[in-house]
C-alpha cells in the first residue's frame, strides 16, 4: 500500500519527457525549443572578439589610436602639416556650413536689401528733412532727383538711397586705394555738383555750388589719399660701359711640315 503522506515531487529522469511538453502537445501547441549550449558559446566569442578589436584599435599603431593622434597634433602642425583626412573633413564641414548659411540667409538678405533701398524718407520738392549747412547741398540734390525720376520704374527715394550708397562706396574704396572706387568717387562728385547747380535757387546758386565743390574737395582728402599730381621720375641704371674696337685679326697661315719643305727654300734673315 502506497504511502499517501509521501509528497516528493515527480522529477523527470533523463529519458522522461517533461509534463509540460506533453501538455502542450496534447493541446496542439508546438513544443518549446530547448536553448542549445552551442548558441551560448557563439555569443561569447563574438563579444570577446569585439573587445579584442577595440583594444587593438586603441593600442600603439592601431587605427583609432592613429586617427586620434592626427587630431591631437593637427593644431600644432598647422594646415600644411596636418593629415589629409583632417583637411578633407574641415573643408567638407566648411562647405556644408556655408551652404546652410546661404540657404537660411537668402530671404533675410533680400528683405534687408529691400528695406535699405526703401528706408530713405519720401523725397519732396522744395522742403526736405535736412537742415543746416548740409541742407544747402542736400536739398537741391533731393529736388533734382524728385523732378527727374517721375518716369522711372523705381521711386525717387530709392534713387536717392542708391546715390548715397554709391558715394559711400567711392569714399571707403578710395580710402583703401582702389582705382575703380576713386574713379567712381570722381564721377559721383561731378554729378552731385551738377545736380546742385541745376536745382539750386537762382539767388543762391553760386554759393550752393561753391559749398558743394568745397565739401567734395574736403572729402576727397580721404578718398584720394596718397594720390599726387607730381610726375614720377624713373631712373634706370645704365649698363656698364662696353668698348668696341674695330680690329680685324687674320690668323697666320700654318707652316708646312718639314718633310714637304724643299731644300732650296730658306727663310729670310736680317743682317
Amino acid at each position: 500500500m502506497a504511502d499517501h503522506n509521501d509528497r516528493t515531487p515527480n522529477i523527470p529522469g533523463p529519458r522522461q519527457e517533461h509534463p509540460a511538453a506533453g501538455h502542450g502537445q496534447a493541446h496542439g501547441l508546438p513544443a518549446a525549443a530547448p536553448l542549445l549550449l552551442e548558441e551560448l558559446d557563439d555569443k561569447q566569442p563574438r563579444t570577446a572578439a569585439l573587445r579584442a578589436w577595440w583594444a587593438d584599435a586603441w593600442d600603439d599603431g592601431g587605427f583609432l589610436h592613429d586617427r586620434w593622434e592626427d587630431l591631437r597634433c593637427a593644431p600644432a602642425l598647422g594646415w600644411h602639416g596636418m593629415a589629409n583626412w583632417v583637411k578633407a573633413a574641415i573643408g567638407l564641414a566648411g562647405i556644408c556650413f556655408v551652404i546652410l548659411l546661404l540657404d537660411s540667409a537668402t530671404d533675410a538678405l533680400a528683405a534687408m536689401l529691400h528695406g535699405l533701398l526703401t528706408a530713405a524718407p519720401r523725397v519732396q520738392v522744395g522742403t526736405d528733412t535736412s537742415t543746416g549747412v548740409f541742407a544747402v547741398i542736400d536739398q537741391p540734390i533731393r529736388t533734382y532727383v524728385a523732378a527727374h525720376s517721375a518716369s522711372l520704374s523705381i521711386s525717387a527715394s530709392t534713387v536717392y538711397t542708391v546715390w548715397q550708397l554709391v558715394g559711400l562706396f567711392g569714399l571707403i574704396g578710395g580710402f583703401a586705394r582702389s582705382s575703380g572706387a576713386r574713379i567712381t568717387w570722381t564721377a559721383w562728385g561731378a554729378a552731385s555738383i551738377a545736380m546742385v547747380y541745376s536745382a539750386a535757387p537762382d539767388e543762391g546758386r553760386t554759393i550752393a555750388t561753391g559749398l558743394a565743390v568745397l565739401a567734395w574737395t574736403a572729402a576727397s582728402a580721404l578718398a584720394l589719399r596718397g594720390l599726387t599730381l607730381r610726375p614720377s621720375l624713373f631712373v634706370h641704371n645704365a649698363a656698364p660701359g662696353i668698348e668696341i674696337h674695330p680690329e680685324i685679326h687674320v690668323p697666320a697661315p700654318a707652316a708646312p711640315p718639314a718633310e714637304a719643305t724643299p731644300d732650296n727654300v730658306h727663310p729670310l734673315q736680317k743682317r
